[in-house]
């Protein structure tokens, strides 16, 4: 049975529009429409159980989840979406372990649910160029009980020239130009590590997929989700006419090995062994000539 204590997360629920998210605290009220509700009468309370305002409504006492963090966050920037976020998960295998490199922290929603899912044993590294958006980062990372699992970075690793993370399972990408950062993930990257980019354009998927040819990445995919709710009552159940469409679009590959870089190398050293034959070729021509005039 899981009761709620001061300091107990709580997302006071009343319908779908209007839910509470909050930190139990015995000397505050919350004060809505409905009513005021004092944090003390919570205290005590198994979770699911019903609580009364002043104005004789009730709300339900709920254990937040991840998905109550990420829509009640502070916005710095667009976030990513939970329609979208299940499918980045599932998509490439995020799993308890593994090490998660993010290029773009924004508000920290995908940093938040990413961290959720590799710990105890797994790190997010997560990288940003903007110190305002990185605090406000930082606030709903840590509100959202994951600051353990996430190590953030102020550098921009589209000019850095340093590589800062290596053997990274999986590469999370949300910039307005991800292309650039490419050569430089698949360094970070293992052998058919993941890449997930969010492109707002389908004109940043064109230019990212040239890219990741390019580059060696397979198993490219583009994929967009949408999202429509139900609004299920007897008699005259419907699709709500409210709803998520587009967001974003995100597109997927793999770290793969295609042998052009190799064979590129291979030729280079090839070609370097024939320039240093002819060199001494020449070398021990000229000296022989030397000798030759030297007798005479």
């Amino acid at each position: 049975m899981a009761i709620i204590k001061n300091k107990s997360p709580v997302l006071f629920f009343y319908n779908n529009s209007k839910k509470w998210l909050m930190n139990i605290s015995k000397k505050e009220s919350l004060h809505t429409h409905i009513g005021v509700l004092k944090h003390a009468d919570a205290i005590g309370k198994e979770y699911g159980s019903r609580l009364m305002t002043n104005k004789d409504k009730y709300v339900y006492l709920l254990e937040p989840t991840m998905y109550d963090y990420i829509m009640k966050i502070q916005h710095g920037t667009q976030i990513v979406y939970p329609k979208d976020l299940g499918y980045i998960a599932a998509r490439a295998g995020i799993q308890d372990g593994q090490k998660i490199l993010e290029i773009g922290t924004g508000s920290g929603s995908l940093t938040s649910f990413v961290a959720s899912i590799v710990k105890p044993r797994g790190h997010v590294y997560t990288f940003d160029v903007d110190e305002k958006f990185m605090k406000i980062a930082e606030k709903n990372i840590r509100r959202a009980g994951v600051s353990k699992y996430v190590s953030q970075h102020n550098l921009d690793l589209k000019t850095s020239k340093d590589t800062p993370v290596t053997d990274m399972d999986v590469a999370l990408i949300d910039l307005g130009d991800p292309w650039i950062v490419i050569p430089k993930v698949r360094q970070m990257l293992k052998g058919s590590g993941s890449i997930f980019a969010i492109c707002p354009t389908m004109n940043q998927l064109e230019k990212l997929t040239m890219a990741l040819v390019e580059n060696e990445f397979t198993d490219i995919e583009s994929t967009e989700h949408i999202i429509r709710t139900i609004e299920a009552r007897e008699g005259k159940t419907r699709h709500s006419f409210q709803g998520i469409g587009h967001t974003t679009y995100l597109c997927f590959a793999r770290k793969a090995f295609f042998g052009t870089r190799r064979a590129k190398t291979a030729t280079k050293a090839k070609t370097a062994t024939k320039a240093k034959t002819a060199t001494k070729a020449k070398t021990a021509t000229k000296a022989k000539t030397t000798r030759k005039i030297t007798k005479k």
